[in-house]
């Protein structure tokens, strides 16, 4: 603090005495004016607070909730949508599928029925299982088992073919336990000897009801855990199974009838509807031991373990007696719940597990209007022009890598709304009597629609994701952009707002996926669609010199929320790139569309990008994400791209130095 000399104060208190009341009256009006005034308009101080004031204020977090963001209202408004159209179905159905929909979506909501019901969903399997009197019995009943939707003993799934992306392959992989880790059967600390005296207890509770005598439950648990641990012991450790790569190995069908002869894997495929003459058998060791297993295991213990796979798989959607102890491990123990969710939301959840392609159907066609598909693709085709534009004069890119993201981008597809497929929906009448026998028709169904996806030229027919999630993803493996009917409504695409807004919410978050197709990960795959890298040692390093420069906008911002924690530069590094790009590309495709647009334009740009990511979070949630998330927190990730873009700065009359609008030498630009 610096003091002034007493002579000196004493002068300035002179001085003021013998100011006029006019002059004073003038300084003090002049003095009170500047404190109304602040140094910095709140937009270019905290723009992700000024843009949310109004949404940050009336959705605080409830006690016990994790978090509450904008793009978790729109997941449950089309959760809500789902219901709607399902209440709709039950009331007065209006084609085939919906009388599905309707029947099953009302025998859920019955209870009542449902607790008639019991058990007896399930009897002609548990019938199937008790015919079991040989080894050679036990492989076609884990066949018919995989029929319905309940995989046992092992995994069989269809996914992409890493030799050739325009097909998908049949996958034998590792699986069957009632526990995903296998870990969890030979571990030996207190925390795990503690869960899996919990798991013998629910193991017991399902062999009771499905049939096992009460003096016998605690030895025929011990038989089923005892055959578990032999698969588990059998297993990978999972983190060794998170490379595709690692766990793909294409396998001639013709050769799998020797090494596997108590498996029987051939009449396994044709039990499955599976036709093609290759499959991926990565782990031939594990395989070769769940074959010894099935012809040294007396029939009666596979009887069991079958019986409490199945029993387990169906609980959810049986009587109470089957849900509650399923939720007492599954829920309490497992994921720490308190209660389960309420009943609608189970059904639902059990609809989009089982006949989720039948409600996206139905779903598309009520709340995705033409307009609104064909107005997000026109977005989506101007930001893919100017991302074009963009490696064009890159200078990172040398000609050959400009060639090949010309032609990739060129070729990339932009797909709204659902997949191009054609399913088959003739099912077996569902009727409202059996939730449960509801349930098993509809996995049935799905599981024969996806063998049927097994085979060259299918591959690019099908979504990782159903229309009715909301999902806006760039699919590296075939080169397309995936926008589900869901994510077309606020604040991600709101056909009512003015266009401005369309190119800074949907606009920007298209961008961000598009540029992932020429980024670090895009470059693995080229424009034939060939798992081969394209960019030369010189471009890699000048990528990364980006990506750390990207990394520093992020690194060492306070984590909302936590007190003395961090964002992690490394961590959000590459959805920061993306953002950056996204929000540039979706300005040059708006400025392009709209020349020299006034300034309320200019200013519902930024804002609808702002209105993507108000969110609340618990500390604990927080503090998660602070240490493991791959995305930043909504404040930065708001602010920081903002930070970066000259046209917000004039947009809102934030001057180089204000904390919304760094001086030009600072900020990053990903497409010069």
């Amino acid at each position: 603090m610096i003091r002034r000399p007493l002579v000196c104060a004493l002068a300035l208190c002179l001085i003021a005495g013998l100011a006029t009341p006019d002059a004073d009256a003038q300084r003090r009006k002049r003095s009170s004016g500047k404190a109304r005034t602040p140094a910095v308009a709140p937009a270019c101080t905290d723009f992700h607070a000024f843009a949310n004031a109004d949404w940050l204020k009336a959705n605080t977090l409830l006690p016990g909730a994790d978090s509450i963001s904008a793009l978790e209202q729109l997941a449950e408004r089309a959760r809500q949508q789902q219901v709607d159209l399902l209440n709709a179905a039950m009331q007065a159905p209006q084609n085939d599928v919906q009388k599905l929909l309707g029947d099953f979506w009302a025998s859920g909501l019955d209870e009542a029925a449902v607790e008639r019901d019991g058990a007896r969903p399930i009897a002609p399997l548990l019938s199937r299982i008790d015919a079991i009197k040989r080894a050679k019995d036990v492989a076609p009943a884990v066949a018919a088992l995989h029929q319905v939707g309940i995989p046992v003993l092992f995994n069989f799934g269809a996914d992409l073919d890493l030799q050739e992306l325009d097909r998908h392959i049949g996958y034998f992989s590792q699986g069957g336990l009632g526990l995903v880790d296998p870990a969890w059967y030979t571990r030996t600390d207190a925390d795990t000897r503690a869960v899996m005296t919990r798991y013998d207890a629910y193991v017991q509770k399902i062999l009771a009801l499905t049939g096992s005598k009460p003096e016998r439950l605690a030895a025929e648990a011990r038989q089923v855990l005892d055959l578990e641990t032999r698969i588990a012991r059998a297993s990978k450790p999972l983190p060794e199974l998170r490379d595709p790569r690692r766990n793909y190995a294409r396998v001639a069908v013709k050769d799998l009838a020797k090494p596997y002869r108590n498996l029987q894997l051939v009449e396994f495929l044709k039990a499955q509807g599976v036709k093609d003459d290759t499959v991926s058998l990565a782990d031939a060791a594990h395989f070769a031991q769940l074959d010894k297993l099935v012809g040294s295991i007396k029939p009666e213990q596979w009887k069991l373990y079958l019986r409490w796979r199945v029993g387990d798989a169906m609980a959810p959607y049986l009587a109470k007696a089957f849900r509650e102890a399923s939720f007492d491990f599954r829920g309490r123990v497992l994921q720490g719940l308190q209660a389960p969710p309420p009943r609608a939301r189970q059904v639902l959840d059990a609809i989009n597990l089982a006949a989720g392609p039948m409600l996206g159907r139905e779903y598309v066609a009520r709340y995705l209007p033409t307009a609104t598909r064909e107005r997000a693709e026109t977005v989506a085709r101007q930001v893919r022009e100017q991302l074009l534009a963009a490696v064009a004069r890159d200078p990172r890119f040398g000609e050959a890598a400009k060639a090949e993201a010309r032609a990739k981008l060129a070729k990339l597809a932009i797909e709204i709304g659902a997949p191009r497929r054609d399913l088959d929906y003739s099912v077996q009448p569902m009727g409202r009597g059996s939730f449960g026998g509801n349930m098993l028709i509809a996995s049935t169904w799905r599981h024969r629609e996806e063998m049927r996806r097994i085979g060259r030229g299918n591959a690019e027919r099908r979504w990782n994701v159903l229309p009715q999630e909301p999902s806006l993803a760039y699919d590296l493996a075939h080169n397309r952009l995936i926008v589900t009917a869901a994510i077309l409504q606020p604040p991600v695409f709101d056909a009512a707002r003015e266009p401005a807004a369309q190119y800074g919410a949907f606009g920007a978050l298209v961008g961000h996926e598009l540029s992932h197709a020429v980024d670090a990960r895009g470059r693995l795959v080229n424009a034939k669609g060939d798992a081969a890298p394209w960019w030369t040692p010189a471009e890699i390093a000048a990528w990364e010199a980006l990506a750390a420069r990207v990394a520093g906008q992020y690194e060492g911002r306070p984590y909302p929320g936590l007190s003395s924690v961090r964002v992690s530069g490394a961590n959000v590094r590459e959805m920061g790139a993306a953002d950056f790009a996204g929000l540039e590309l979706a300005w040059a495709a708006f400025t392009a569309a709209q020349p020299n647009p006034p300034q309320a334009a200019r200013q519902a740009f930024f804002r609808a990008w702002a209105g993507l990511w108000p969110q609340q979070l618990s500390a604990e949630t927080a503090a998660q994400r602070a240490a493991g998330s791959v995305y930043p927190p909504g404040v930065w990730r708001t602010n920081v791209p903002l930070m970066q873009q000259p046209a917000f700065g004039e947009a809102f009359g934030c001057k180089p130095g204000t904390p919304m609008q760094p001086n030009p030498t600072q900020a990053v630009r990903l497409w010069p």
